[in-house]
């Protein structure tokens, strides 16, 4: 198992981007959140196997918010404990 934060840049916010990704997540086996940053940018975190973790990221990227995104930088972090779910943190 694996964990990432990526953190999305372009016009991201106030666009569903957050809801969508929820709903991306559904279909993966992946767990963790989705945030809106104070700079603009949307951070997700999420955990699972490095397959669906790949998969789940690309489905972002070949989704309708494609358009919406100028850059995406993923980076390895450690695991938070015990996450469940997935969800939108405000």
């Amino acid at each position: 198992m694996i964990s990432i934060s990526a953190l999305f840049e372009g016009k991201v916010q106030g666009v569903g981007f957050r809801s969508s990704v929820l709903s991306l997540a559904k279909g993966y086996e992946v767990t963790g959140w989705v945030k809106n940053l104070p700079d603009g940018r949307v951070e997700v975190y999420a955990s699972g196997d490095a397959d669906e973790i790949e998969e789940f990221l690309q489905g972002i990227r070949e989704s309708h918010l494609a358009g919406h995104i100028d850059h995406v930088n993923v980076t390895p972090v450690d695991p938070e404990p015990a996450t469940r779910g997935f969800r939108i943190i405000d």
